[in-house]
């Protein structure tokens, strides 16, 4: 069995010295250089490279620039997706998000946790356990999702929070470790003020 399939059923698989995973990070991050030096106004080679870069997209997206991901492959966003400056994506396992999903500056994704056992972890061995992100999930500036996640639909994420467990739909949820504060309600509709004419 390779280090890849390996990884992809969940068992501790080899992320240092397999001359295979090596490479496919290699090609990973030259694609992500490559996106990174675009131009701001060159949106088509933007999209061209990260519909090259990316396992799965919809028609419309936007990833902005410098954005950072180990694979490319195992990512799947949804339509409408946005992520601000400084996205990092650890995809040794699938990330998936839904479709309108906005990502903060500075977020982390993280599919890749390491044994707590120092001889595992000196032989390069790693775990990679999926992440997976409903619809009409916003994640404010600096939050970290770790490996194994579970995030619902129509929740929100406060800033600087890291989330280490599964987070339920429709809800605003905030801290270290990020727990639910509280249902997201009607009443949320009249937060800000609305111009009228």
């Amino acid at each position: 069995m390779t280090e890849r399939e390996k990884a992809t059923l969940g068992y501790l698989y080899d992320a240092n010295y397999d001359a295979q995973l090596l490479e496919e990070r290699r090609h990973c991050k030259d694609l992500c250089h490559e996106f990174n030096l675009c131009k701001p106004s060159d949106v088509s080679r933007q999209e061209k490279i990260l519909r090259e870069l990316l396992g799965q997209t919809k028609r419309t997206f936007t990833i902005t620039a410098p954005f950072w991901c180990d694979y490319g492959y195992n990512i799947s966003i949804g339509e409408n997706f946005y992520s601000n400056h400084n996205c990092l994506i650890l995809d040794g396992a699938k990330v998936t998000f839904g479709d309108n999903v906005f990502v903060a500056p500075n977020c982390c994704f993280s599919t890749a946790g390491h044994p707590l056992d120092t001889e595992q972890r000196n032989q390069g061995l790693e775990i990679a356990l999926p992440i997976t992100v409903g619809d009409n999930v916003w994640f404010g500036a600096n939050v970290a999702v770790l490996p194994g996640v579970t995030i619902g639909s129509n929740t929100v994420i406060g800033a600087g929070s890291v989330v280490n467990r599964d987070i339920p739909d429709g809800v605003v949820a905030v801290g270290n470790p990020c727990r639910v504060l509280r249902k997201i309600t009607e009443a949320d509709k009249d937060k800000y003020p609305v111009y009228k004419e």
